[in-house]
């Protein structure tokens, strides 16, 4: 009989990916998940791109009833359950701290009284704060952090101590974290909880950290979604993408089905139990040229974007992948070129309707003084 795997908020964007990848490759799949509002909608309704194969128990990972009844003849477990937004868990701290780490731990402890095959843990870039930086010197520069004086008068990039020009470079697994964020610091514990007990309680464990991931079924109503997602809405709607700061921001892309199959490595590849691998596309792009080349693909060059010049409280300059670990132990190469991942996503959204709430989300931002 084929192996069973649980997916933990299996039925979201990136999840649901995941699904149709394993069960594609002979898994059974079951997914978990709350079906949460701002995600799926007020409806509640199972999605509509959920194959019918994949059964699907709605509850909450914090539920340990409907988590104890999801794990109940699984092989492994996918643990993708988590609030998703670096702005919103600066005042949502509670809603926040309550899905990801106790959820995780509700997770964990139902795991130790009957360990599975392999656990995989969705981690984040968010997680190393600031990329990694070479000063003028060539040396790492590891721990840097934006002065919130310099980034209010308009110096986006850091700087030495010397006052020096940085330079961005790729971040491997190795760069010290450096928190930012509620949803940083959350994912962080997501991941050393998971590879914690995994060690001890022998249950192969490995954690993954997603740099900015795109594609289809991203919740296009959800401003504190990924910026492709947010940018893609603002355009169904007639309106100018939203860039904070200059918008010479440096972030690394990544298919999600580069992502869905990074997943099925690690549940497959014995040496990557107890590792943190970082998943990204191993290329930099700003977000500026994101903007215009997502408009040029839709078609809408005449929505120029809106640099608005000011920067959110936990958002980082730059940070991309180094994906040599990946390439090396899992045996993962992206597939899904830049060009060619919009062109599908863009075809995608010609049959979507897309509430744009990107002025709502600033709103409650600067409301509470988290835009500087």
């Amino acid at each position: 009989m084929a192996k069973c795997v649980l997916i933990t908020g299996g039925a979201g964007f990136i999840g649901s990916h995941v699904a149709d990848d394993l069960l594609r490759t002979g898994w059974r799949v079951r997914v978990l998940d709350s079906l949460l509002p701002q995600v799926h909608g007020a409806d509640g309704e199972r999605p509509s791109y959920l194959q019918p194969d994949i059964e699907l128990i709605r509850g909450d990972v914090r539920d340990a009833t409907r988590v104890a009844e999801a794990l109940t003849g699984v092989d492994a477990v996918v643990h993708f359950a988590a609030q998703v937004g670096v702005g919103q868990s600066m005042y949502q701290i509670d809603d926040y701290v309550g899905a990801n780490d106790l959820g995780t731990a509700v997770l964990l402890q139902l795991l130790i009284r009957d360990p599975v095959e392999k656990l995989v843990v969705a981690s984040s870039m968010s997680v190393y704060g600031e990329g990694l930086y070479r000063d003028q010197d060539g040396r790492d520069v590891e721990q840097v952090e934006r002065a919130p004086d310099a980034v209010k008068r308009g110096q986006f990039d850091p700087r030495d101590a010397a006052g020096r020009a940085l330079t961005p470079v790729p971040t491997p697994e190795s760069k010290r974290p450096s928190l930012a964020s509620i949803y940083a610091l959350g994912k962080y514990a997501q991941e050393r909880m998971c590879l914690m007990v995994g060690q001890a309680y022998a249950m192969p464990t490995v954690a993954l950290r997603f740099f900015n991931v795109y594609g289809t079924r991203q919740a296009l109503s959800n401003p504190y979604t990924g910026v492709l997602a947010i940018f893609a809405s603002r355009l169904l709607n007639g309106n100018k993408p939203v860039i904070f700061e200059d918008g010479e921001q440096r972030r690394d892309f990544v298919h999600v089905t580069d992502v869905a199959r990074s997943v099925r490595l690690a549940l497959a590849e014995d040496e990557a139990a107890g590792r943190v691998f970082n998943i990204g596309s191993g290329r930099s792009v700003s977000v500026n040229d994101v903007a215009r080349q997502l408009a040029a693909t839709m078609g809408r060059n005449e929505f120029a974007p809106e640099i608005t010049g000011k920067a959110r409280i936990g958002d980082v300059r730059h940070c991309f992948a180094d994906i040599g670990l990946a390439r090396q132990v899992l045996g993962f190469s992206p597939r899904v070129e830049f060009a060619a991942g919009l062109e599908e996503l863009v075809e995608w959204l010609a049959g979507q309707r897309a509430e744009d709430r990107v002025d709502t989300m600033r709103s409650e931002l600067e409301a509470r003084g988290l835009v500087a």
